[in-house]
């Protein structure tokens, strides 16, 4: 089954917002990939998936719902405090929307990496 283009788009949106946070390293590209790149700072380092999303302003819900197959492959990353395992999605106007995966569901994100409240 083609899994379709990678998210160029996305990318493009989301390198600089990365590049923000810490240093940026690309992971290699294979059908065992769990994550885009990582982004090393102090604490936590992040494994970061991007990805399209047609609908953006939706729930928690719905986005675990219709992104459970790329959460469920960021869960195989270990927890832990030092590790943020992270879903960031992009809408086709270059929007981004940034959550962190944990053990019951998702946490929204600010672009520093902050919870929002």
């Amino acid at each position: 089954m083609s899994r379709g283009p990678k998210p160029r788009r996305a990318y493009r949106a989301s390198i600089p917002v990365a590049e923000i946070r810490g240093k940026v390293q690309m992971a290699d590209n294979g059908p065992e990939r769990l994550y885009d790149f990582t982004i090393i700072s102090t604490v936590p380092v992040a494994f970061i998936c991007v990805k399209y999303a047609r609908r953006i302003l939706v729930s928690l819900a719905e986005i675990a719902a219709e992104f459970s197959e790329d959460i469920r492959k960021l869960r195989l990353i270990t927890h832990d405090t030092a590790i943020s395992r992270e879903l960031w999605l992009c809408s086709k106007h270059g929007t981004l929307r940034f959550f962190r995966i944990i053990a019951d569901g998702l946490v929204e994100l600010g672009r520093d990496g902050k919870v929002l409240a």
